[in-house]
């Protein structure tokens, strides 16, 4: 795979995944606090940490993981 090419696949990757996790967040903060201020401010926080950590995870599994590769190709 082109390097841009997954390099652009690991961010989309990551920001999709991103959405879908920070709802979650969202809503079991909402649950248990009843407070949408709050649930707000923990989503959008724990949103940026952990979109950033994911794609250096992404990227690192990327380099230097050969689990799951095809050594043939």
């Amino acid at each position: 795979m082109e390097t841009k090419a997954s390099r652009r696949r690991h961010l989309a990757k990551t920001i999709t995944w991103r959405i879908i996790a920070s709802a979650t967040t969202f809503t079991f903060v909402y649950v248990v606090f009843g407070d949408i201020k709050a649930a707000s401010g923990i989503m959008v926080a724990e949103s940026i940490l952990k979109m950033v950590l994911y794609y250096f995870h992404e990227r690192a599994w990327f380099r230097y993981g050969s689990i799951g590769r095809n050594n043939d190709e």
